[in-house]
């Protein structure tokens, strides 16, 4: 695949999409690069007022594990299926990707899953050293401590795995995210058909690993995400106690607090709120939690992820934009916060210096429709 940028693009009649303005005028791309943003007429390809945004930064996807498994023990070749993750990120405007993958695993005749991670990463990592993808990935390692092999998975991975993000998960049944036993029910049975009988093991099974592990997996989760350079974030915050042990540990990101109480002390500790947009745009969690569009209307709400819709996240900007009456802060919960609680300095504005990540986006009405995209200034939709 062809990774280099043409020498310059100038991209003109745009409506650009900036840090608390939208302006009409062009952006020059030399290389990989931003070079110029100015207002006004320039020679170069008409954008036809379309808008120019930044390209979109996704932290917490599960697309990859979706592609890989796209149907209850149905098992997809891998390396086709992180191109075509890769390919179906780009179509819909994302160019930096924090691949989630689970770390702790569950040996069980019933409901239990196996390790992955560490040869799934390594696959990722030989096609992006055989430039065979399109956008950014990193990697965002989802730590689950009700597990028995946690430890020794993070154990695996080092500095060198492109390790952004390490998020603490604990899906202990009956509190954080499914503190409704009959919705953590629907959900796994639903998923795995288990019987009654398997259903009751499976739980025991969780608790009895949650009282042996949890503490040890927490600790290690802690000291592997330093040792990576990562963000450590939190999974399903549910009360000030629970933020209070996540501003412990020194996080700044939240991952989809589950009520409005945890949110406030996030922000009280300084600590990021992310929610899924399938939450926003569908009006509320499946889970029974609080609603994403609650946390907005109260101020609660800095970054959105696709979760599990890649394409919700461009949706989301735009009905938050349509919410708040502010393109640009709602873009820039999918741009430049997102880069900025991960560390990412070179990326999520469109700005000289910055790398030449863009997204052409046309409206049908309310819908947002991608027209273009460039990664590093190559166009790849």
């Amino acid at each position: 695949m062809d990774m280099q940028a043409p020498a310059e693009t100038v991209l003109s009649n745009a409506r650009i999409v900036l840090d608390g303005e939208v302006m009409t005028g062009a952006v020059r791309m030399q290389g990989r690069e931003i070079a110029d943003v100015s207002p006004g007429a320039a020679r170069g390809e008409d954008m036809g007022g379309d808008l120019l945004i930044p390209g979109l930064i996704e932290l917490h996807t599960d697309n990859l594990e979706r592609h890989i498994q796209p149907r209850p023990r149905v098992n997809w070749p891998h390396d086709a299926a992180i191109l075509a993750h890769d390919g179906e990120l780009a179509s819909v405007g994302i160019t930096t990707v924090f691949d989630a993958m689970r770390v702790g695993s569950v040996p069980s005749e019933h409901g239990g899953y196996e390790a992955y991670a560490r040869g799934l990463a390594s696959e990722l990592m030989q096609l992006r050293a055989a430039n065979a993808l399109k956008i950014s990935h990193f990697l965002h390692l989802r730590a689950e401590v009700c597990s028995a092999t946690l430890a020794d998975e993070l154990a695996q991975f080092g500095p060198e795995d492109r390790v952004g993000i390490v998020s603490l998960m604990d899906h202990t049944p009956g509190q954080r995210q499914f503190r409704d036993m009959s919705k953590l029910k629907a959900y796994v049975q639903g998923k795995r058909s288990l019987t009654e009988a398997q259903w009751q093991e499976h739980v025991a099974n969780l608790k009895a690993l949650r009282e042996a592990n949890g503490a040890a997996h927490e600790a290690a989760t802690v000291a592997a995400a330093g040792r990576f350079g990562a963000v450590l974030a939190s999974h399903d915050d549910t009360t000030e106690a629970h933020v209070a042990t996540s501003a412990g540990y020194g996080i700044r990101l939240a991952e989809f607090p589950t009520t409005q109480e945890a949110a406030r002390a996030c922000k009280a500790h300084g600590i990021a709120v992310m929610m899924g947009a399938p939450n926003l745009i569908r009006g509320g969690s499946h889970s029974g939690n609080v609603a994403a569009q609650a946390l907005a209307e109260a101020d609660l709400l800095d970054i959105v992820s696709s979760d599990y819709v890649p394409s919700a996240l461009l949706t989301s900007a735009f009905r938050l934009a349509r919410m708040w009456d502010d393109l640009p802060r709602a873009i820039a919960c999918v741009t430049a916060t997102p880069a900025k609680a991960t560390g990412l300095t070179d990326r999520g504005r469109i700005a000289p210096g910055m790398k030449a990540d863009m997204v052409r986006v046309t409206m049908l009405g309310d819908t947002p429709v991608v027209r273009a995209v460039w990664s590093q200034g190559r166009r790849v939709a």
